[in-house]
């Protein structure tokens, strides 16, 4: 009997979490707000990110850009289409809103070698417009944001009001359906963090104000993981973008010799999979001063910024297991 009841409670919590992280009964639904282009473990973010859809545990329901440089809903477009995904929303903003390119010159590579149908920025929507749209489509308390990039666009939409898809505030709108933001943004407990400082208006705007939970992959957790290199020497693997990015930009930075720091991978591998067991939640919330400087207030409650547990080589392999993985035919 005991036997039995053991295994029942364990059917039921089977069926609720999923088994492991290849088997979960529902997929994460995840807006993906990036700012791809300066740095490139955006790459590897949006390639897990599609590997982890063709396993079944994400649905993209777009991919969208913080960033305004000519070209990056193109990238965006190259990425979805190399996963058989090129009709996912894009969008780009069109007000103020920073403006850096790589200076590797990876995207201009990609932009002339892989099928895209967007060509350029002013053929997509500007991003706020996608977010409204599409959270206004999604069943209440089921989106998790994904940011790997400035919060411009997530400080734009909470300063909306009602539109022709919804009449809720920007702010309302997010309360009612999204369940969870998940940002590469910060250092802690203090830095003054890449994303965080070139948008430090935005930043401050929506980390503050966000209505829901939020949790942090803070640079010191991307830093101790390196990524790319598996991929790049992976001589079965060709006409792959993720490749060629890595391929390039690694040999043009000495401290990507092992493989490029993994921030932007970490926050969608937790997005989607969860923070266990790689990682604890440290409870509190972030403050940002007016140059861009995060600290934490342990006092306060709703977000959680990540704090690595045992060998962070462990979410490495896997991060580099998932880029080597191709498109589902």
């Amino acid at each position: 009997m005991l036997k039995k009841i053991i295994f029942s409670i364990l059917l039921i919590l089977i069926l609720q979490h999923g088994f492991s992280q290849g088997h979960r009964t529902k997929p994460v639904s995840v807006i993906f707000d990036s700012d791809i282009g300066p740095d490139y473990d955006d790459v590897g973010a949006i390639t897990i990110l599609h590997v982890l859809q063709d396993k079944g545990d994400a649905k993209i329901l777009a991919t969208v850009a913080s960033n305004s440089y000519e070209g990056i809903a193109a990238i965006l477009n190259i990425f979805n289409t190399y996963y058989h995904t090129p009709n996912i929303p894009i969008g780009v903003p069109t007000g103020a809103a920073v403006n850096l390119k790589d200076s590797q010159h990876w995207t201009d590579t990609l932009i002339a070698k892989y099928p895209h149908t967007i060509k350029r920025n002013s053929d997509v929507p500007d991003a706020v417009e996608v977010y409204r749209k599409i959270l206004s489509e999604q069943p209440d308390n089921s989106v998790t944001v994904i940011t790997v990039g400035f919060l411009t666009n997530i400080a734009n939409l909470l300063n909306t009001s009602g539109d022709k898809y919804s009449p809720l505030t920007g702010k309302d709108l997010v309360k009612r359906k999204v369940k969870l933001l998940v940002s590469m943004a910060g250092g802690f407990p203090s830095f003054r963090e890449y994303n965080i400082f070139n948008d430090t208006k935005s930043s401050i705007t929506a980390l503050e104000n966000w209505p829901t939970p939020v949790i942090y992959s803070g640079f010191e957790i991307g830093s101790k993981i390196k990524t790319g290199l598996p991929l790049v020497l992976n001589t079965t693997i060709t006409n792959d973008p993720a490749k060629d990015v890595f391929k390039i930009c690694i040999p043009m930075s000495a401290q990507d010799s092992e493989g490029r720091m993994s921030w932007d991978e970490t926050a969608v591998l937790v997005g989607v999979l969860g923070h266990e067991p790689y990682f604890n939640l440290h409870p509190g919330k972030i403050k940002i001063n007016s140059e861009g400087k995060n600290d934490w207030d342990e006092t306060a409650k709703g977000q959680y910024y990540l704090e690595q547990k045992g060998d962070p080589k462990k979410v490495q392999d896997l991060i580099n297991d998932l880029m080597m993985q191709q498109p589902k035919n």
